[in-house]
């Protein structure tokens, strides 16, 4: 058999000692689906902040710089993504920024896959869970550079300045994004009504490529999952990471990227709740350790899914 290329992503994301959040949520799955992952730990904590404790350190700009610097006298800095989730602090998202130009200039090819964290809705309010500062360097800095984009409809509303109320709004909201910058879109969770109705949560995704005549063609998708009554968290991580490696093994088929990224995403939860519901005990509510996503013990399904959520082109 051919050998194919090595893939390289280098992730620069949170760690933590216990559980999957962040890096521990992205590396293992895309370990799995073929890729070298190089890890920059952005924090290293005990366990996520939804624990009732957590500890742990916090890297500054000065000492990403420095890591980066590092690989960068060896000559070991060409890489074919890169891909980021939560950050609190602008400077450091600064020199993501940086990095990720200066990558660009190594390999043109290179593809930047971002989760612009920001916040979420709760009850159909909206909130921000970064600092307000953050938002003018993802909309003015961050999406320009980005190439894949995976937003919450709360985050595509900020970065737009526009709200969803409808399918049509999220379409048009997409196609601003695309402007922007992006040429891959997924609005991964929204509050829009699904046609299978209320116990399913509709994501949409928008592929615009320009074709070698100059014209531009966008593909765009829906998708609707059920919907895992508990509180997960990782959840997005994993999804950028997963849609990263399924886009980079279908190019031009956003749907079918997405059909194996939220059916994957769909086994894995499935299985993480009914094991923490196992672990609580009949009618106890499962707590943040025992609603740890079931990673390892999802890797045949990581590997492999078993399409369960088919997208409806648009």
């Amino acid at each position: 058999m051919e050998q194919e290329r090595e893939c390289r992503v280098l992730s620069i994301q949170s760690h933590v000692v216990r559980g999957y959040v962040g890096n521990k949520a992205a590396t293992f799955p895309l370990q799995v689906l073929g890729f070298e992952v190089d890890t920059v730990n952005s924090v290293q904590f005990s366990n996520h902040t939804g624990y009732a404790h957590w500890k742990g350190q916090v890297l500054n700009s000065g000492e990403l710089h420095e890591l980066y610097d590092g690989l960068k006298l060896n000559e070991v800095n060409r890489y074919d993504y890169v891909l980021t989730g939560y950050t609190r602090d602008t400077s450091f998202l600064a020199m993501v920024v940086d990095i990720v130009q200066e990558l660009k200039q190594q390999n043109s090819n290179l593809v930047y896959v971002c989760d612009p964290v920001m916040g979420d809705k709760w009850n159909g309010e909206g909130s921000m869970y970064v600092p307000k500062d953050l938002l003018p360097v993802y909309r003015d800095k961050v999406v320009p550079v980005a190439d894949i984009i995976t937003p919450n409809q709360f985050e595509a509303e900020l970065l737009t300045g526009r709200k969803i109320h409808t399918e049509k709004d999220a379409l048009e909201v997409m196609d601003m994004l695309h402007a922007m910058g992006p040429e891959t879109v997924v609005i991964t969770s929204s509050d829009l009504q699904a046609p299978l109705g209320n116990d399913y949560l509709i994501a949409l995704g928008s592929h615009r490529k320009t074709k070698t005549d100059g014209t531009k063609m966008t593909q765009r998708i829906r998708m609707e999952s059920p919907k895992v009554d508990a509180v997960f968290v990782g959840t997005g991580d994993l999804f950028a990471a997963m849609l990263l490696a399924w886009t980079h093994k279908h190019p031009n088929n956003l749907k079918v990227a997405c059909e194996k990224t939220v059916s994957a995403m769909q086994h894995v939860l499935q299985r993480t709740i009914k094991s923490a519901k196992a672990q609580a005990g009949e009618g106890n509510k499962p707590n943040s350790a025992q609603l740890e996503l079931r990673m390892v013990q999802s890797k045949k399904d990581i590997e492999n899914p078993e399409i369960i959520v088919k997208a409806t082109v648009l």
